[in-house]
């Protein structure tokens, strides 16, 4: 993606769809921190959403008040600490202390090591995955979705940074970087990683600038793998649940998710479908999902802001000379607002319906039209052909796009309609059209009629 300069593109996922996954994503955290939280007793939790807190409710007197009381703790560790100082987080604190307290009491409570056994403290041995056709048919979806929501996650990361220190990021940088990353790290049995944006604020707020915080970030990590991953062992589950319910609060961002709900209808559509297939269902259909709803909903609100009008010239402010205050018979003018692509050319041709047999010259503004699709070419050669056949002629006005221009050329619509009958201003294209209608009035051959 980055080094198809696809990272530009990213950024203009629509942010309902985000704060929908992102809020989604939070959610399935905290559910499935709900088990060491509160120290439950049980066998594997479910892995879908409704499965979890079920599970849990058919469990709730197997509760560990050891482990509440040190989730609660780490909960009050991580919102107080700042009031002491930024330069250390409160989970870190957190962490020590309840680790020390649970070894020097000897609390009967979950830790790392007794769930996952001991942490290695060396590098794992490189693999090169097997890879087959089944095998690639199999995962390229999934590993499109997890490469889209990375670049998504670190991309937005990147943009809040930029905000926070005055920066500008290079984003097909980013992507180029982190792709390279996260597939040098499957090569030791790593799992996909993006920029976050709680962390990176955090680094930031910690007096970061640079991106040589996050190469720190990432040695001081390796540093505690290599050389303090005994000790992680014994770290409780519920420090580490606690840290993970304020982590989903704040990925959550509740109170955006609350003022979006309050906004239009189409962007509450899109957030809330994103939302609740990403906990009910899956994260890749939400996504997908998403997408194909929010280009929906955007076409037609670019439908319903497009609209193709008869021009009365008497009650156009800007047009009330009096040698245009009237149209001359068998002359209609029509203005197009808003792009005439395949979405929008319906309006544009049930107005063109109501054009009378009489009408000998039909001009179409288009000021107000920044693009063309196929679609709305295919419409006007129609309209041209007919005009034709009747003997009467098409007239186009205010084509100032150049995206209008070049397609009426590629396509041949500008040789077929004549570049005489393609005028830059109303006024021209009136005065084009009595013309053409006194040379008719002659019946002398139209000089120039379409040419």
């Amino acid at each position: 993606m980055g080094l198809l300069k696809f990272g530009n593109v990213i950024k203009f996922i629509p942010h309902p769809l985000i704060t929908g996954f992102t809020t989604g994503i939070a959610v399935i955290i905290f559910s499935s921190q709900m088990k060491d939280f509160f120290g439950l007793q049980m066998d594997a939790v479910p892995a879908d959403f409704l499965g979890k807190w079920s599970a849990y409710a058919a469990n709730l007197s197997s509760i560990n008040l050891y482990a509440i009381a040190i989730g609660a703790f780490t909960l009050l560790m991580i919102l107080l600490w700042p009031r002491v100082t930024n330069k250390i987080p409160g989970s870190l604190v957190a962490i020590v202390v309840t680790t020390v307290a649970t070894q020097l009491l000897d609390l009967p409570v979950e830790t790392i090591g007794s769930k996952f056994g001991a942490i290695p403290s060396s590098f794992p041995e490189p693999v090169l995955p097997s890879l087959n056709f089944s095998t690639i048919q199999e995962l390229i979806r999934p590993a499109f979705t997890i490469a889209l929501l990375g670049g998504i996650e670190s991309l937005l990361a990147a943009v809040v940074a930029d905000g926070m220190i005055k920066g500008n990021h290079r984003s097909n940088t980013e992507l180029i970087a982190q792709g390279a990353a996260n597939m040098g790290s499957s090569i030791f049995g790593g799992i996909p990683a993006t920029g976050a944006i709680a962390r990176t604020a955090t680094n930031i707020k910690s007096g970061a600038s640079t991106p040589v915080a996050g190469i720190i970030h990432a040695i001081t990590l390796l540093i505690i793998m290599l050389f303090a991953g005994q000790w992680a062992a014994y770290i409780p589950m519920a420090t580490l649940a606690g840290i993970l319910i304020v982590v989903a609060y704040n990925m959550s961002e509740l109170r955006h998710f609350i003022s979006l709900l309050k906004g239009n209808k189409s962007d509450v559509m899109v957030m809330a479908s994103t939302f609740f297939l990403t906990v009910l269902v899956d994260l890749t259909v939400a996504i997908e999902i998403g997408m194909i709803l929010a280009a929906f909903l955007f076409m037609r609100n670019i439908m319903q802001s497009s609209s193709v009008e008869s021009l009365n010239l008497a009650n156009d402010a800007e047009e009330k000379d009096d040698e245009y205050a009237s149209l001359p018979k068998g002359m209609e003018v029509f203005e197009i607002h808003g792009p005439l692509f395949f979405g929008a050319a319906y309006k544009f041709k049930d107005a063109m319906k109501i054009v009378e047999n009489h009408t000998q010259i039909l001009i179409i503004r288009m000021r107000f039209v920044p693009i063309i699709d196929a679609t709305g070419l295919g419409i006007l050669k129609e309209v041209n052909e007919d005009m034709n056949k009747r003997g009467a002629r098409l007239i186009l006005s205010d084509v100032n796009s150049e995206q209008v221009i070049q397609e009426l050329r590629k396509s041949r619509l500008l040789f077929r309609i004549g570049r005489a009958n393609v005028t830059k201003t109303l006024d021209a294209a009136i005065k084009r059209g009595k013309e053409l209608l006194i040379e008719r009035d002659n019946n002398q051959p139209a000089k120039n009629l379409a040419h």
